[in-house]
């Protein structure tokens, strides 16, 4: 294991990981008022309807899929009688189309934002390199599962799978990643990129609990004449 793999699996996890809980914290702290996804439905509303339902959709299915992938020993699958082949079959055409539909949305929301000049004004620079970051994600994401369609010779559960959940359990391995394909190492590291640059955006509402909204008014808006 040389340098470079020890800093990328080894180090850099925990530094991200430092970075994004002191970035909340101090986020926290000193911007309550700026912890939100800031609606900008009163400056655009047609593509801003398109995107956001295909992104958030899809995102939610390769959340969970990325869960049940990642975070699950190989182990569980086989216990519960999951051979590979199903398990590779559901994997590839449930993300397949989870990943494209959350593509196509962010393709409508990253057009809207730059091509729409009022909206692009309302944009932080955060904000743009976490659009930037989560349409690298998903295209390094497709890319490599593409790429990995009926190949046998590799599968992420016996090797990224047991370094994540090492990395959680702070007891790393970085040799694991050693023969993991380019495009997963890709995937991985603009994964943890993000998650450095997440509490700086307005990515931040994710992790809030609107509860009082289950209670609230609307919020109407209303045009000028």
């Amino acid at each position: 294991m040389n340098a470079a793999e020890q800093v990328l699996w080894l180090i850099y996890p925990y530094v991200v990981l430092c970075i994004f809980l002191i970035g909340l914290y101090y986020r926290f702290q000193t911007d309550q008022f700026g912890w939100t996804s800031k609606s900008s439905e009163i400056l655009e509303k047609k593509q801003l309807k398109w995107g956001s339902n295909l992104f958030h959709i899809g995102i939610i299915f390769v959340f969970f899929g990325h869960v049940a992938g990642l975070l699950i020993p190989k182990s569980f699958y086989e216990f519960l009688g999951i051979t590979d082949n199903m398990y590779h079959s559901v994997a590839f055409w449930g993300g397949s189309l989870a990943g494209l539909m959350t593509v196509a949305g962010i393709f409508i929301l990253v057009y809207r934002r730059f091509a729409n000049r009022r909206v692009r004004r309302t944009s932080s620079i955060g904000d743009m390199v976490a659009l930037l970051l989560l349409t690298l994600i998903l295209l390094t994401g497709l890319a490599a599962t593409f790429s990995n369609a009926g190949h046998t010779d590799f599968d992420y559960r016996t090797t990224i799978n047991p370094w994540i959940r090492g990395v959680l359990t702070f007891h790393p391995d970085a040799s694991l990643m050693r023969d993991v394909p380019v495009l997963f190492k890709l995937h991985v590291l603009i994964g943890l990129s993000l998650f450095a640059v997440f509490p700086f955006t307005r990515l931040v509402h994710i992790i809030s609990m609107p509860i009082t909204y289950l209670r609230r008014s609307y919020v109407l808006y209303r045009k000028r004449r």
